[in-house]
């Protein structure tokens, strides 16, 4: 798949990623590699409280999209809190954070 021809991933497709802690997994929707380097996105299920690390992406720019609970995003220096809606965008190689609140 690339991006100059275009795809579609179905709901509930993507790559399947077991996160090692309970309740905690995600589906890789569109890859850095698939997008020619343009993007990074994926559906993930966070139970209250879980935290990750810090980490950076160097092969995409990512975006996350809020669909239920509240999360804490921490871009750079910059801290910030959303909830349903929310959409936050993380550049690449700029260290980022999520905090899921509830």
């Amino acid at each position: 798949m690339t991006a100059t021809k275009g795809f579609v991933v179905p709901a509930g497709g993507g790559t399947h990623l077991d996160m090692s802690a309970p309740g905690r997994f995600a589906h890789l929707k569109l890859l850095g590699r698939e997008t020619e380097g343009s993007i990074m996105m994926f559906e993930e299920t966070v139970p209250p409280g879980t935290k990750s690390w810090f980490h950076l992406h160097h092969d995409s720019d990512e975006v996350a999209w809020v669909l239920e609970g509240e999360i804490t995003f921490l871009i750079g220096d910059e801290v910030s809190v959303g909830g349903p809606g929310t959409c936050a965008f993380f550049p690449r190689d700029n260290a980022a954070r999520l905090e899921e609140q509830r």
